[in-house]
């Protein structure tokens, strides 16, 4: 297959421009997708590491340890074909019911794939940054993430959103609690609030609406994961454990995409409307 859309960069720090990440082993390339098809934002819930170590007779964690792989090689494949923001819910706020053990293993392990991993994302000229409630993390998976988002700052190839210590729930809760607190400052007025307002106060308000929202496992859910930027998002769920996810994978979840109608909330009538509303973008079906 060809290789998919590309776009001009800024590389690490503001710098020369980042290197490219090494090609699939396999050599597969990314499908032949126009620029206007290919999601600009996608949420992945990265599913099924428990049940790829249970199927193997190994513990839990050691099907974390696999995942990380497959979250380096899905932002590779993120960057190859052209999708500029990757979000990713890492821990959510209601893994803290998860055994003492495992948790403890999740908290090291965030730490220590951020500072294993940073520099190469750097290098990929990939932004990283962190979403989620501070109070109960780990002060060192804090001041990892902090680390990652200085590092990578003026980064501008794709931005990774590391969702730890996330609910959808909490982060409108925490936005609106904030929104309050500006309204009894006189800093804001409650009839000029619209749903852009509520938007400015998420975690990380410069991310636009999620396009694409992909989960591994099979499982069909979005559990409390990006609720306020998944409103008008397409679900691509993939039958396919975590660990065993790549580049491939997600190149797969994007043609799926490419072929969907997004009409957000309107209508087509008639099939010739369907094609009109097609021929506005000037492109055939990048699948046909």
């Amino acid at each position: 297959m060809m290789a998919g859309p590309t776009r001009s960069t800024r590389g690490p720090q503001g710098g020369a421009h980042p290197a490219p990440p090494a090609p699939h082993p396999s050599g597969a390339r990314p499908p032949k997708i126009p620029a206007q098809f290919v999601p600009r934002h996608v949420a992945i819930v990265m599913d099924g590491n428990g049940r790829w170590a249970n199927q193997r007779g190994l513990p839990r964690t050691e099907g974390h340890r696999a995942g990380e792989a497959a979250l380096l090689d899905v932002v590779a494949g993120a960057i190859e074909i052209g999708v500029e923001y990757v979000s990713v819910y890492a821990f959510s706020t209601e893994n803290w019911r998860r055994s003492p053990d495992e948790v403890r293993f999740l908290m090291g392990f965030s730490r220590d794939v951020l500072r294993s991993r940073r520099d190469q994302l750097n290098e990929w000229g990939v932004r990283v940054r962190w979403a989620g409630r501070e109070p109960r993390l780990w002060k060192s998976v804090v001041n990892e993430l902090k680390s990652a988002e200085e590092l990578t700052r003026e980064n501008r190839t794709c931005q990774l959103t590391m969702c730890v210590n996330y609910g959808g729930r909490a982060e409108i809760v925490d936005a609106m609690q904030a929104m309050a607190a500006d309204v009894s400052a006189g800093r804001l007025k409650p009839k000029g609030i619209t749903d852009r307002t509520l938007g400015k106060y998420l975690y990380a308000p410069e991310l636009p609406d999620v396009d694409l929202f992909l989960r591994s496992s099979g499982e069909q859910r979005t559990s409390n994961f990006m609720l306020w930027q998944a409103a008008y998002a397409e679900m691509v769920f993939m039958d396919v454990l975590w660990p065993d996810v790549d580049r491939r994978t997600l190149w797969e979840a994007v043609e799926i995409y490419a072929q969907r109608d997004r009409r957000y909330g309107g209508a087509v009538d008639r099939p010739a409307d369907e094609a009109a509303s097609a021929g506005q973008s000037g492109a055939e079906s990048p699948l046909a």
